[in-house]
């Protein structure tokens, strides 16, 4: 019996007699896409589900491989790794003696301890942070530049270190948790380190040093007696609040700003994944950073009180959060009350497009590392697939062949592709995510069950004809689901992208040069990946628009933590001895806050008192 004979006699059983025996996945899947009879349906949810073993070995399904023992860290440099809070240079406990369990989201074994810091640790913290912002406000840049490029150098050299510790308290591969370190890193470099850069990466050879361009500015006066100078300082403590999926990035991309621009930190990771935090603190240290510049508090079931301290109190000055769009609002709203700068990047339900004239093969290259890196718990993961009718079975099929190939284990493992999501309510979402869609009509192509073992693990799926109201189209998924949506044309892929509150990253593939414009133009987002799936690096203006959060991260992103400071001189001048000098000198200040040379402080300080020495 040949397979659309088992179509037609809706025999299910023989459609996966088959299936286990045919030459190529994505053919098969194919042909089920293409076949409208009622077995094609049941058979693709039931050759989703196919043991491995009745599989054939060029397609098997989602492998689970052995989960090796976390009993210890087994790291290079075990002073790596604290068990205690960071405030004002010391390691502390909690006050009450409470601790947080943290474990393996891979093995569920215990990985250490840390403390269930509260309201009075986190006082602490603050004032700690305000009485060393008093003296490290008034660093120079360059001090400051020499302090992060030994952070920098010191991350580099516990590459392996850092990385482990990545995926053993968040699961993702040890690949992805070296490659996290590597990004991590890039914010110290990019804010502080020497523009001869050794970093291996060809694309982060040129480092802008923003430590020491925080350039100000020289604004011509409509009045003859009156010069307008702009300087630019730093805006004072500040509050830092991470979540568990980059735990060690979304420190550093935060603090590598905050640190150049002479701010102090109070840093609150989250509890699933605060070793990271602890670590970068810990290389902070021996990097010479001073006491009370940066504090760690960590908590778990006190966060109400220790966020509303970091968020209410008068002597923090600027709060940045990154975490989820409800916590964004309920955090913003309580910064109101004090009027803090406020950078937040909240959530995202990204579109990935894929228009009938795009290169399929790498679209779906773009698609997988867009929607599956870190098993999806990305904030700019593609989470609504939206694809062309005339392109969309094969998309489809060449997408299920590659996912059906991932190996889903423990990240320390070499042969693993995908590791485990955070915990058991991500388990739930995604689940309650694929059933809505399944019952809206929705087809399970790949995965869509719980791999059953030790661990928070969920098999890698793809779903087709997802209607365009399915929960997954609605909210963000976090998880490893490619939810595969057809359309027909142009304009209504922009309305269906368009239509939601959030706007954080969208991503299209299309050759058309002129589509690439009005796509890229017309998504409402802040950033847009085209004939991409990868959008992250330390250089860009990263952050959304509508409810995706406020201002921006990596690129110039230290203007954040920096007030602008109007200086308007009023002199009363003798016009004969001085119209030729004050042209002169105030042509050499607009050239060095144009920033053609940096000059140490103290020279520009004797400039200008030999500039205004005949003011009077």
């Amino acid at each position: 019996m040949t397979i659309l004979e088992a179509f037609e006699r809706d025999e299910i059983i023989h459609t996966l007699a088959i299936a286990t025996s045919h030459r190529s996945y994505s053919g098969l899947v194919m042909m089920l896409l293409k076949c409208p009879s009622r077995a094609a349906a049941s058979s693709l949810r039931a050759l989703a589900c196919l043991p491995a073993a009745h599989r054939s070995s060029r397609y098997s399904s989602v492998l689970l491989f052995r989960m090796a023992s976390t009993s210890s860290w087994a790291l290079k440099d075990s002073g790596l790794i604290k068990s205690q809070g960071y405030i004002d240079g010391k390691w502390v406990d909690a006050q009450n003696g409470e601790t947080i369990l943290v474990t393996n989201p891979a093995t569920e074994e215990e990985l250490g301890t840390v403390p269930e810091m509260g309201l009075e640790e986190t006082k602490a913290a603050i004032a700690a942070a305000d009485r060393a912002f008093k003296t490290w406000g008034k660093t120079t840049a360059k001090y400051r530049h020499d302090i992060l490029k030994h952070l920098y150098v010191l991350m580099q050299e516990h590459h392996d270190d850092l990385g482990k510790i990545i995926t053993l308290e968040n699961g993702k591969t040890f690949a992805e948790g070296k490659g996290e370190n590597a990004y991590s890193a890039s914010f110290i470099e990019w804010y502080g380190t020497s523009i001869f850069s050794s970093s291996p990466c060809p694309s982060q050879a040129l480092v802008a040093e923003e430590a020491v361009r925080t350039y100000g500015e020289h604004i011509p006066s409509p009045f003859p007696n009156i010069r307008n100078v702009v300087i630019k300082q730093p805006v004072g403590v500040v509050s830092i609040l991470t979540p568990w999926n980059f735990p060690s990035a979304m420190i550093t991309r935060k603090l590598g700003a905050a640190l150049a621009a002479g701010c102090t930190a109070i840093i609150k990771p989250s509890p699933e994944t605060p070793f990271s935090a602890l670590a970068i603190a810990e290389l902070a240290r021996r990097a010479g950073v001073p006491d009370g510049v940066i504090n760690v508090v960590t908590t778990q079931k006190n966060v109400d009180a220790v966020g509303r301290e970091l968020c209410q109190n008068k002597i923090v000055k600027k709060f940045s959060f990154t975490g989820s769009t409800p916590v964004a609002k309920l955090l913003y709203g309580l910064a109101s009350s004090t009027l803090k700068k406020v950078s937040i990047e909240a959530g995202g339900n990204s579109p990935f497009i894929v228009f009938d004239d795009a290169d399929v093969e790498k679209a779906v290259e773009g698609a997988i590392a867009c929607k599956f890196r870190g098993s999806g718990q990305t904030c700019i993961s593609a989470n609504r697939i939206y694809v062309q009718s005339s392109v969309y079975a094969d998309f489809a099929s060449k997408l299920s062949e590659k996912v059906v190939a991932f190996r889903v284990g423990n990240g320390m493992d070499e042969a693993t592709t995908h590791g485990p999501l955070i915990h058991e309510k991500a388990i739930g979402k995604v689940k309650r995510h694929i059933d809505d869609a399944v019952s809206r009509g929705a087809q399970v192509l790949v995965g869509g069950q719980r791999v059953p073992c030790a661990g928070s693990f969920f098999s890698p799926t793809v779903l087709s004809d997802v209607p365009p109201d399915a929960a997954i189209n609605t909210e963000e998924t976090f998880g490893p689901v490619a939810a595969l949506v057809k359309f027909e044309t142009e304009e209504e892929v922009i309305a269906l992208a368009n239509d939601t509150d959030v706007g954080l990253a969208g991503y299209f593939f299309s050759r058309d040069v002129g589509r690439v414009w009005r796509v890229a133009e017309a998504l409402e987002v802040g950033m847009v990946g085209t004939n991409t799936g990868l959008i992250s690096d330390a250089t860009i203006p990263f952050g959304g628009v509508k409810e995706s959060g406020l201002g921006r991260e990596g690129g110039h992103g230290i203007e954040e933590y920096l007030n602008q400071k109007l200086i308007a001189v009023r002199g009363y001048i003798n016009m004969a001895r001085t119209d030729h000098f004050f042209c002169t000198c105030f042509s050499a200040l607009e050239w060095l806050s144009n920033g053609t040379k940096i000059i140490e402080d103290s020279m520009r300080q004797a400039f200008l008192v030999h500039a205004f020495s005949d003011v009077r």
